[in-house]
Formats: structure tokens, sequence, C-alpha cells
């Protein structure tokens, strides 16, 4: 079958109501150059009426609470990005596929649709705002089982991930009739740290030709690992904590370094409990937590022991935060190392996007859409009805070492 995506229509869906129009300063971190790009991602639902419009009109009335993400980054400033309130609004649009979702396999990777079909892309006649400028755009596809894919792009410099779960979820509260969101947005920038240190530049990003894989993992198993976490440490542990600890042990084992060889695993942490932020911010709010280890280190500690090593890595981080807020570090902390030593890992499981309901129910799959060959990364969802427990969406190791690593991350004893 040849599969096909028809844009039905396409536009700007403005705020629903008048709005203020400042020019809002980002915090450092919105500002970190490394930011300042479009994060995509599917957002797939079961048979329901007329989702494109439902949709269309909350988002509407989410932007009048919103209206930030009804602007466009500006520069008044070089190197100083800032949102300016325009009202422009946000490109929207509706399309159709000539196949159910069980025809595209539910959209599993390989994907049968390219992901260019499934978000907005919009030609320069239709939206005038770049690319890099926008903070939001969106795309509801409507498959002929009834079922649809809302397709997300959001600007990385205006929301981090929970922000724009937070703003999604507001929407759905506007589909579902309430006058207002159940989380009300506040900007409160100014309350992230605004050190005088200046971001290093981009570095050069390798070619790596990665393999991708998707692995699942059944609560029985998150499970029974933390209660032997429990059993023998006395603490508590996340399914992040597990899922992350064999990961680096498994990918570490694939790539059969030197016992000297450095590995190094990577993630963001949120860091809106250390500052006191309001439940409504919506900015960017993370902070670097960095691993750095001898390869025969990793390999010759049992899992539990890997956790405690991330563990403690969690606390190191909040101390350098702490210093980072008081300029007490004269370094650039969100520099990374992009090799093939390295791996980056991203948490999506409980963001907030798998809570959104627009009255349809809450959605089968939510999943980023990335596909690169530069940065070694693996992202955590909740894995897909009827499945219970974990998915990751691994693309962190060349065909060379996929065999070894998907074998070793499926081995659940």
């Amino acid at each position: 079958m040849n599969f096909k995506v028809t844009k039905v229509s396409s536009g700007v869906v403005k705020p629903a109501e008048p709005t203020p129009n400042p020019t809002l300063r980002l915090a450092w971190v919105d500002r970190y150059p490394t930011h300042r790009g479009l994060v995509e991602s599917m957002h797939m639902y079961h048979a329901a009426t007329n989702p494109a419009k439902v949709i269309r009109d909350a988002l509407a009335k989410a932007l009048v609470f919103f209206y930030p993400l009804a602007g466009h980054i500006v520069e008044p400033i070089p190197g100083e990005p800032a949102i300016e309130c325009s009202a422009k609004g946000v490109y929207f649009v509706e399309a159709k596929a000539n196949c159910s979702l069980e025809d595209a396999k539910y959209l599993e990777r390989p994907l049968l649709i390219p992901k260019e079909e499934l978000v907005p892309c919009p030609g320069s006649k239709e939206w005038e705002v770049e690319p890099h400028n926008t903070a939001i755009m969106m795309q509801v596809t409507t498959f002929a089982c009834g079922g649809f894919v809302m397709g997300l792009r959001t600007n990385h410099a205006v929301a981090d991930g929970m922000g724009a779960a937070q703003f999604i979820q507001a929407v759905g509260d506007m589909a579902r009739g309430l006058a207002k969101p159940l989380v009300m947005p506040v900007w409160d920038r100014e309350k992230f740290p605004d050190p005088k240190i200046k971001p290093n530049p981009l570095p050069e990003l390798p070619i790596l030709a990665l393999d991708y894989a998707i692995i699942d993992f059944p609560i029985d198993y998150i499970n029974k690992s933390k209660s032997q976490y429990m059993e023998c440490t006395g603490k508590f542990c996340s399914t992040f904590d597990i899922l992350t600890a064999k990961l680096w042990q498994c990918r570490t084992r694939a790539l059969n370094l030197q016992p000297e060889s450095t590995v190094k695993l990577s993630f963001f942490a949120s860091v809106r409990h250390l500052l006191k932020l309001d439940k409504g911010y919506y900015g960017n709010s993370i902070f670097p937590v960095k691993l750095t280890a001898p390869s025969k280190k990793v390999l010759s500690s049992t899992l539990l022991e890997v956790v405690n090593f991330i563990q403690e890595a969690k606390k190191i981080m909040q101390l350098e935060f702490l210093d980072f807020a008081k300029e007490k570090i004269e370094t650039d902390p969100f520099q990374m190392t992009f090799n093939y030593e390295s791996v980056y890992v991203s948490d999506w499981s409980k963001i907030g996007f798998v809570d959104v309901d627009y009255g349809f129910e809450k959605p089968m799959l939510c999943s980023p859409l990335v596909n690169n060959d530069f940065i070694a990364s693996v992202v955590i969802l909740k894995a897909p009805p009827p499945l219970v427990g974990a998915r990751l969406l691994a693309s962190c190791v060349t065909k060379e070492h996929s065999m070894e690593f998907v074998s070793g991350m499926k081995i659940m004893d």
C-alpha cells in the first residue's frame, strides 16, 4: 500500500482574546545555543470526532493564557534572544492519511510514513517566521480508522519537556470545556540563575552511523530490580535509575573497549525543586548530570552498584547547580562531549505528555521523532498499551555493536 498524507488545511491559530504584547527576556538556560531548535514529537490517539477542529479551537483558548507561545523569538541584543509577544499565532495543519493506524503499524519504527509528513513543515509563503524563531507548531493527522496523531514541534528555547507538556495539557483542559488551565502558567524566567558564564561554542558533531532499536521492559522486571535495590541499600531508586544503569553496562560491554578507556553517561535533571519554582513555570529548568568512569569499573560493578553511581551523580549535580547559581564556577557546565564513548539519556515517561486528554481519552503513545547520526542517545518512554512497563528508543551503537547491545539489554533475569 502506498501510504499518503494529504494536507487538508493550514493556517495560523491566534489567541481567542486580546493578549499583552511585551518583549520577554528568556532565562540563561533558555538562551543556551543548543536549545534554539525545534523538538519534534508525535502523540497518537484512538478514534475521535473531528479532532482537528476540537484541538484548533482549544489551542486558541489556551494561547490566551500562554500568550508568549503565540509570539516569536527575536534578538534585540545579539546573543540575547527574547520572546516578542506579537500574537502572530501558532502555525496549524489539518491533514488526512489514506490508511489506518493499524496499516501503518501504529507508526512503530521504522516509520512507514516519513516523519516530515506527520509534523508541520511550512513553506516561507505559509509562515513568515523562521523555524528556529518559532515557539510552537502543530499538525493533526486523522487516519482512516478515525484515530489521529498530533504532530508537535516546540522550540526548546521557550520550554523544556515538562513545560511543553504543561502547555499541551492546557490545550486539553480547554478542549474538555474548562474555563482556564488546571495549572496556570507563570513566566518567572528571572528566577532561574543568570550567571555571567558564556556558553562555549558548539562542538563539531561526529558522524556515527547509529543503529536503531526498540526495547521493552515489563513492569515485573522493573519492580523486581527496585525491590532488590531497596533490600540491599534501604533506599528507593527510580525506573530511570534501573534502566539507565542497565543501558550503560550493556552499551559499555558491546563497545568492547580497553579496560582503562573512559566512558561517559549524561542526562538532564529538573532543578525546579531546588529553585522552588511555581508549578506553572514552563521554561527550561534543567541542569546536566555527568558520569565518567573507566570501562572496567562499569563492567565489573553489579547493576545495583551502577544505580548507586547514578544516584551519587544526581547529588553532586545539586551541589554543582548551587555553585552555578552563586557564580562560584567559571566554566560552562552545559558543555558536552560528543564522541562514541559518550551516551545521552532522556526520560519522556513522566514529563506529562501521556496525561493529555482532549476529551478523547489519553494517548496510546507519545514519542519524540528523532533521527540523528551525531549523538549516541536513548529515550525512555512509558510502554504503549497493552504493554505495562517502559520502552527504550535506542540510537546509541553502530551496526557493528548492535547485536551485542540489544541481546544484553534483553537479558532480564
